[in-house]
């Protein structure tokens, strides 16, 4: 990667973190602790997912053998697995509502939206 695919990189880092917090205060104007816990809750997890992601895919790439691409699949395995059961138990036990929980997980697709629009023009 050169320089400035690592600023890229660091940019939605910090964008990611920015969309998060406006989505969250946007989320305080249904006075639902349910709303605003959900949106909070699904972007920590989406951003961590990606941050995860990430790093696995740069241990992939740095180190191209066959053991690392099956520690890469076995570690995309059990990511989908705690994705999943973090979701299940933000659902069922949390008692968070549902369509605030997907646009919390949207914030790393409204990033890539906007780096996109920024991109082109």
């Amino acid at each position: 990667m050169n320089q400035k695919d690592d600023q890229l990189l660091a940019e939605l880092a910090y964008r990611n973190w920015i969309i998060l917090i406006v989505l969250v205060l946007l989320s305080l104007f249904w006075r639902s602790w349910s709303v605003t816990i959900g949106v909070l809750s699904g972007g920590v997890l989406v951003i961590i997912n990606y941050r995860w992601m990430g790093h696995s895919l740069l241990k992939v790439l740095n180190n191209p053998q066959l053991a690392a691409e099956k520690g890469y699949k076995r570690n995309y395995l059990f990511r989908l697995l705690f994705i999943s059961v973090s979701i299940y138990l933000l659902m069922v036990r949390g008692g968070i509502h549902p369509l605030a929980l997907s646009v919390g997980l949207s914030v790393i697709v409204v990033n890539l939206l906007i780096t996109t629009i920024k991109r082109l023009y």
